[in-house]
């Protein structure tokens, strides 16, 4: 089957999708956006999430089927060109980035959760990133990251 989907605000198109691919499959190996990564395949990990519609879902749990016709933002889709987003950027600059694996999903959640709280306590920061895991860091990097976001102004 044929789906059309606008991407980062672009409309994109991918054929011979297989009823059962997932969204995670058609961004990576269709569609050449590398940015979300395959890590459980279950929706547990969270490196896969994607806005679907402005509501973030991991993207391996919807079927490709499911976006004809929707709006989907990934990762790549948070910088303006070359600029990166004020997450993307704290992520960066408070060194929270190891192997990066998990970093997209948490760079998207970090994002929804600053479109939604302007100055988050770091309670609701935990519980904004509860669904997403990482093996290399102690998590505390990442907090500083979402910390020094809040403070560098408005996400788009």
């Amino acid at each position: 089957m044929r789906v059309n989907v606008t991407i980062n605000g672009e409309s994109r198109q991918a054929d011979d999708v297989w009823e059962g691919e997932s969204l995670l499959y058609v961004l990576r190996e269709r569609l050449g956006l590398p940015g979300s990564k395959n890590a459980c395949e279950q929706g547990e990990c969270g490196s896969c999430t994607v806005y679907l519609d402005d509501v973030p879902v991991c993207s391996c749990l919807v079927a490709a089927g499911q976006v004809e016709g929707r709006e989907v933002r990934t990762v790549e889709g948070l910088a303006e060109g070359d600029k990166l987003d004020r997450v993307q950027q704290s992520f960066v600059d408070a060194g929270a980035v190891q192997c990066g694996f998990c970093t997209p999903g948490l760079v998207v959640a970090a994002h929804d959760l600053l479109n939604r709280v302007e100055n988050p306590a770091d309670e609701e920061i935990r519980e904004a990133l509860a669904g997403n895991l990482c093996r290399c860091t102690g998590y505390e990097k990442i907090l500083d990251a979402v910390r020094l976001a809040a403070t560098r102004g408005e996400t788009a």
